[in-house]
């Protein structure tokens, strides 16, 4: 699974001359940018100010004792479901073996009175697991666990209907946090876990009603699996799999090694809105061979500034995005709150480059460049139809693939001042491509025909936008890089009632 930025294959110029390009930017290799100071007081600066659990037990609860190790997950043993626990002030410790955890019953509740900290001591994978539904865990912080890689520590097992709130869940291997189906993480602090604040993914099923609402997601892939792993796909602030209905809102992430947030294979109907996504390495939204989404009133800002540099840097010629759209679009036959991508009022401020619209023509259902490996469409329920010669012909043909289509960005303001983002190419982009299609070779996606379709002919549109900066946009594949005037012109037509501020944007 994961991203596949390059094509498989493109007529353009050769490698060792792209190579030779000159980026005009200056990089420290592996420098990371300081933690970004704390915005306006809208934003959910909850890892700062952690609001405060309740200093004395509820009526009923069963107070837990940190100097009693064990204490937490024996008493949730013996004690029936729907219970509440409140643990005392202190360090709290599970039984010193690899796989000693808390497992909830049904109903659970659990609350950390201020200075309660429930720590693995790097030696306990998890913290929380089992498959008890409506289990909530509040003003907790959990830390110290070493969950293995593609794993989580809290809600392990991916249960349903877990509240997690105004938790602290940081320095963690692994994910912090797993989650299930109606899953609801609000105000809570994802900081410094070694691969994902949170991975939205469910062994068997798909998360349906999943809220991420006024968190502080920040520092996460800490163990940078990226670069461990190339082309793993497996980082980000958040990462969301088969996700089918999820509320993205109100969150401050920040400052993660690779992506913000990252929804990948067969995500269907979010909302992400209100967000601040900001000083991320790599894109601060990935949206990837999913559907039907609404991308609204967030500000972003000062993202891809590693990743973007470092691509250019090697001579890539790709408009590496700050929001980058892969093999996803709107499809009014997967019901869902809309039935497109609408991405509008957004502020995008001295990112790397703007927003990309990408197709891998040689990325369907059955082809083994098909990253998301043993995965299909929405549309096809059996993998095996997509094969010759029926996938050559309707309604396979256009069902077998992730298509960029029924896009629509409108009304935002794109910024870019280019001494502040310290470039002078590569770094202005906005874009809407795909790749000459070439593999396998029974693909029926041969020569330009993705290209041409995401270009011209599956409903993407920019309008009604402002650009203050020296934007630059390409179409159709990587060699057309066009001026204001191309891109509103014929055949692309792109951009009506936009406006465009050449000069630096301030």
């Amino acid at each position: 699974m994961g991203i596949k930025w390059r094509p498989w294959a493109w007529p353009a110029a050769p490698l060792a001359l792209a190579l030779l390009a000159v980026t005009g930017c200056e990089s420290t290799p592996g420098a990371r940018p300081q933690p970004t100071a704390a915005p306006s007081a809208s934003v959910a600066r909850v890892c700062a100010e952690p609001a405060a659990g309740p200093a004395k037990a509820p009526a009923g609860a069963v107070t837990v004792d940190p100097a009693v190790a064990g204490d937490l997950a024996a008493k949730t043993k013996s004690s029936p479901p729907n219970t509440t626990f409140w643990l005392r002030p202190g360090r709290h410790r599970l039984e010193p073996e690899r796989y000693a955890q808390v497992i909830p019953k049904k109903g659970n509740t659990y609350l950390g009175a201020p200075g309660a900290v429930l720590d693995g001591r790097r030696t306990n994978q998890y913290a929380f697991g089992g498959t008890a539904r409506d289990v909530t865990i509040r003003h907790l912080t959990v830390q110290g666990f070493v969950a293995p890689h593609n794993e989580g520590v809290v809600n392990h097992d991916s249960a349903d209907g877990w509240v997690i709130e105004h938790a602290t869940i940081q320095n963690n291997s692994g994910a912090g946090l797993m989650a299930g189906a109606g899953q609801r993480v609000r105000a809570s602090c994802l900081r410094g876990n070694g691969q994902y604040g949170m991975n939205a993914y469910k062994a068997t099923g798909r998360i349906s009603g999943l809220v991420v609402e006024g968190n502080e997601i920040v520092g996460n892939n800490t163990g940078d699996w990226e670069r461990r792993r190339q082309g793993c796909g497996c980082t980000g602030g958040v990462k969301f799999w088969a996700v089918d209905g999820a509320d993205v809102r109100g969150n401050w992430v920040h400052d993660n090694r690779g992506a913000g947030l990252w929804a990948d294979t067969n995500n269907n109907d979010f909302r992400i809105e209100d967000n601040v996504l900001e000083a991320n390495d790599g894109a601060a939204l990935i949206y990837e061979t999913s559907y039907n989404a609404v991308i609204r009133k967030n500000t972003i800002r000062r993202n891809n500034r590693v990743e973007g540099r470092r691509y250019a840097d090697r001579g890539d010629n790709f408009p590496f995005a700050t929001v980058y759209l892969s093999e996803s679009g709107g499809e009014p036959r997967i019901r869902a709150r809309t039935d497109k991508i609408e991405i509008y009022r957004n502020v995008l401020e001295n990112n790397w480059s703007g927003i990309t619209l990408w197709e891998n023509a040689d990325r369907f259902c059955n082809s083994p460049a098909n990253t998301s490996s043993g995965d299909c469409t929405l549309l096809v329920k059996d993998t095996d139809r997509c094969a010759r010669p029926a996938i050559a012909t309707a309604p396979l043909y256009a069902d077998c693939r992730w298509k960029t289509q029924r896009v629509d960005i409108h009304h935002n303001r794109f910024v870019l001042d280019t001494s502040v983002v310290e470039c002078t190419v590569k770094c202005d982009r906005m874009a809407v491509l795909a790749n000459y299609g070439t593999y396998p070779d029974w693909s029926p996606y041969q020569g330009e025909r993705v290209a041409e379709a995401i270009t011209r002919e599956q409903h993407n549109r920019w309008h009604d936008n402002v650009y203050l900066g020296p934007w630059k946009f390409v179409a159709h594949d990587p060699s057309r890089v066009l001026d204001f005037v191309q891109w509103q012109g014929t055949p692309y037509q792109q951009d009506a009632g936009s406006t465009f501020g050449a000069r630096d944007g301030g």
